[in-house]
Parts: structure tokens; sequence; C-alpha cells
């Protein structure tokens, strides 16, 4: 089966780039499921219900989030309803939601999704390996699911990596979120999961990780705020990856970045999707 999925929506600009974008990805792609991290997509803090929609609406089956999960207010109660909207497994016990599920692709199959955030410079949640493993432990890949797909929300690409190597042979993806810059570094790993340490953003690439300069310079140079951070309005470009797996053993097969639109170069997998 083949599986999108796409980085940290950043704002009015990372939204309508899904808008635009996605529905060609999705069927010039033959995707069978997609996923889309969410947590920055309300004004860069936090996903609504509402946005939550619009992605469903334009073919996403799962939202990933983060950090910034609990931004919008309105989310501690939406989570409870939505299971189709994940938080990282490894907030403590009694946090509204849930960070995993398995859930029924348009072509039938089963997939996995389990989303864990670091600990390395970023709030002391619970263990990510230990929750990770208990998630892995619950179902068998190729057998009670047919992918599976890791999201480690962080900011250390040596936690990442090492949760890579961790599930290695036990989940089809393991992708990185949170840095909003793609890294370099897709590829296989060695007992069959595909895996890159971060997919980028799908936000406006003239900025600073999505936002308008001004406010973080001002912070960077004079350890100043003056206001709130405000996302970039310029042409996003939607960053992610795409997966494809063998239908017996849930392995990858093919890994491939996808980037189109916006100021970063389009991979051959977009250009393949522009065709």
């Amino acid at each position: 089966m083949r599986v999108l999925y796409l980085g940290d929506v950043v704002g009015r600009a990372g939204r309508d780039a899904l808008t635009t974008h996605l529905p060609t990805l999705r069927k010039s792609l033959a995707t069978d499921f997609v996923v889309v991290n969410g947590e920055n997509a309300a004004g860069g803090f936090g996903i609504t219900e509402k946005i939550c929609g619009q992605f469903f609406d334009l073919g996403v089956d799962v939202i990933t989030t983060g950090n910034h999960v609990w931004d919008q207010t309105e989310t501690a109660s939406h989570i409870e309803r939505e299971l189709r909207l994940l938080r990282p497994a490894n907030y403590p016990a009694g946090a509204p939601g849930r960070g995993a599920g398995v859930f029924r692709a348009g072509n039938g199959r089963k997939v996995l999704v389990v989303q864990v955030m670091g600990r390395v410079f970023m709030d002391a949640l619970d263990d990510p390996f230990a929750v990770l493993n208990a998630e892995l432990q619950k179902v068998r890949l190729g057998a009670t699911v047919d992918f599976v797909l890791i999201d480690i929300h962080g900011e250390a690409t040596s936690e990442k990596t090492a949760v890579g190597v961790f599930a290695d042979g036990r989940a089809s993806l393991v992708a990185g979120t949170h840095s909003h810059v793609p890294t370099a570094d897709t590829r296989i790993l060695p007992h069959g999961t595909a895996y890159q340490t971060d997919l980028g953003m799908c936000g406006d690439y003239d900025s600073v990780i999505g936002m308008d300069p001004e406010e973080p310079l001002r912070r960077f140079t004079r350890k100043i705020s003056a206001g709130r951070f405000q996302p970039a309005m310029g042409e996003a470009t939607v960053c992610g990856i795409v997966v494809d797996s063998d239908d017996d053993t849930g392995l990858a097969v093919r890994v491939e970045p996808v980037r189109v639109g916006g100021r970063l170069k389009p991979t051959a997998a977009a250009l393949e999707a522009q065709v």
C-alpha cells in the first residue's frame, strides 16, 4: 500500500497550500492513506475542530499534533470525541485523547498510527521508548495490521534517529516532525523501516520556521519580546514523505520525500504528481 505523511502545517499559508496540493497528490500518487501533522495549523499554535474538519474533507485520514496540541482551549474536549486526532502517546495518564489508533485505509487495510514526543530539549513527558514499545507489542506488522506509522515529535536529531533504530523492522515508517526543516536522510533502515529525521513543514519558507521574521529576530538580537509570533503569509511549500509497503510483510519497499510549491525545490515524487 502507499501512505503519504505531510509535516507540520503552519498557519493559513500552510492550510492554503494543503488545499491546493493535497487533492492532486492523493490522486496522482494513488495514495491509500494520508496523515498530516496539524499542531501549528491554527495561527501557528494548535488546531481547531473546524480546521480538523477541513483537513478531513481534503482526504486526510489522521491528524497528529505535538507540543502545541493544547494551545487551543477547545482541543481538550474535541480530542476526546475525534478518534482521528492524536496527541503524543507519552503524555501522562489522564491527559485527554489518545496517542495511537488503528485505522482503515481506503483499500480496507489496517494502519496503526502512533505518535510519541521526544524529551531532549522538550517537556519532560513519560519515556517515549517504553510507551512506543508497549504500543508495538499490541500488534504484529503484516499480520494484525498492514502498516505501522510512527511519528517522533522532537528537537534532537539523535533522539529521533534512535527511535528509528528502536522500531526498525517493527514499523513501516518512522518520521520526525517539529523542526520544520526537511532533512536529507530519507532511506530504508536495515530491517525494512522507512525513515526520515524530519519531514519539514507545510508553510512559508521565507520565514523563521514558518513565522514572520520580525518577532523571532527581535528576540534573538535584543532578547525582548514585543508580541506573539505570527505565521508568515507567503506561498507555502508542502513537505512530507510517501512510502510504499510490501502487502505481505508491511515493511517499506520504496520511500521518497515530497516537496511541492513555494520556495523549496520540488522532489521527484511531487513532479510525478504534476505530470
